[in-house]
């Protein structure tokens, strides 16, 4: 069994690994270069400090700031390496009012930094994608050196701490003034163990007035309990998520719908095509799925509302005498599937579907499988938050963002086009 095998870290990360390992002299001359650069920025912020208070002086004619030699030297852990660095020092013997010292903290390298916010980052990254508590300290030697210093298994149970305090300061945020268009929902079944049931996670994600996707909420429950989504609206809605999206994208299975009727009830519906493919053609033989699939295509791929309708019956009709059951689930939610062709057609791509719930989960099960035996509530919420975060940097804004200023106004569309007011 290979080293990497051994100690768990993911194929990708192998030869990402290898080639870190495998550094040039190219390397040494980045990780010298970023230490002198740092040394010269800072000695540039003590200069400036001493400079400016360089008038000031006691009853003897002495300065009160001056330089002090050097601190000792210690090691900061950097996204090119382990620099090690000795820091100018400010003697600075002014007092205030009160009798307290003045004293100087350089804003570029903090008196207790060890290592720089890339790495930090690196942390909560290597233990999300999978790398074990206990294999932490091997996977960070091979990627910032062997002399990488507080960077251990405890470090990672620390960290799961701030996650947590984290998420429940999240969760308690007030969301006064924010306006989300359209949110996407969806229940996300957790692989971890816990007692004897598995958790869902009810996630919730919207679009503000800018077209820019945040995470709104995620919470456990049931999937399908109208309880369990409406307790979390309600805590959206508490929070100050007064005005109603004008759009909702969700799955037709959720008990969401039914508590989004009562919560926010002016808020339109509009099926996951992805959710409903999958069920129609989990109805029909394996034979046939692939033509299926396809037709299903030609519906909600279609330019027009009208030719989508068309579509829809071409559908019902060649399937509806063999498999009623595959017509049927597909034909209860006909309308709400079809609602995208009354906002921007340039949106359409981002409504059809709830992938911006689905892309973003595949990460998230992706260290549950890493994650063996029991796990508590508390621990996948927070992981599943904190993985969600990350991914949230990287989400895309709405195509045609300029558009969502004539949704919320409420301005009519048809087939994806803006309705002109006549009266105007």
């Amino acid at each position: 069994m290979s080293e990497f095998e051994q100690s768990g870290l993911p194929r990708q990360a192998e030869a990402e690994v290898v080639a870190i390992r495998q550094r040039s002299p190219l390397d040494e001359a980045l990780r010298e270069g970023a230490r002198e650069m740092l040394l010269k920025a800072i000695e540039s912020e003590v200069a400036e400090y001493v400079e400016t208070h360089q008038g000031e002086v006691d009853e003897d004619g002495r300065r009160l700031v001056v330089r002090n030699g050097y601190s000792r030297e210690r090691s900061l852990v950097t996204g090119v390496g382990t620099l090690r660095v000795k820091a100018p020092r400010v003697e600075d013997r002014r007092v205030d009012e009160q009798g307290r010292k003045f004293r100087f903290t350089s804003q570029i390298l903090p008196p207790y930094l060890r290592r720089t916010k890339s790495v930090e980052e690196l942390i909560p990254w290597l233990y999300l994608k999978g790398i074990s508590t206990g294999d932490f300290s091997e996977a960070l030697a091979a990627l910032v050196g062997p002399d990488a210093p507080g960077l251990s298994a405890t470090t990672v149970v620390r960290l799961k701490e701030v996650w947590r305090g984290e998420y429940l300061a999240w969760s308690q945020r007030s969301l006064e003034g924010e306006r989300f268009v359209y949110v996407w929902a969806d229940g996300i079944y957790s692989n971890i163990r816990l007692d004897d049931e598995r958790q869902c996670l009810l996630v919730v994600i919207g679009a503000l007035e800018d077209g820019r996707k945040h995470l709104l909420a995620v919470h456990d429950g049931f999937r399908e309990s109208e309880l369990s989504w409406r307790e979390l609206l309600e805590d959206l809605k508490r929070r100050g998520l007064e005005l109603p999206p004008k759009l909702a994208v969700g799955d037709g299975g959720l008990g969401f719908w039914a508590a989004l009727r009562k919560v926010y009830p002016t808020t339109r519906e509009q099926r996951c095509w992805v959710h409903k493919t999958a069920n129609v053609l989990d109805k029909l033989p394996k034979s046939m799925q692939g033509k299926a699939k396809q037709a299903l295509h030609d519906i909600y791929l279609a330019a027009s509302r009208q030719a989508a309708v068309e579509a829809f019956d071409e559908f019902v009709d060649l399937y509806e005498k063999k498999f009623p059951k595959a017509v049927s689930c597909l034909e209860k939610d006909r309308d709400a599937l079809l609602t995208f062709y009354d906002f921007p057609a340039e949106h359409w791509g981002h409504l059809r579907t709830t992938n911006p719930i689905e892309s973003t989960f595949a990460t998230v099960r992706l260290r549950q499988r890493r994650t063996k035996g029991c796990g508590s509530r508390e621990a996948s919420l927070t992981m599943a938050f904190m993985l969600i975060r990350q991914a949230e940097r990287h989400w895309r804004r709405l195509n045609g963002s300029e558009h969502i200023v004539h949704v919320l106004e409420g301005k009519k569309f048809k087939d994806g086009e803006l309705v002109q007011d006549r009266a105007a």
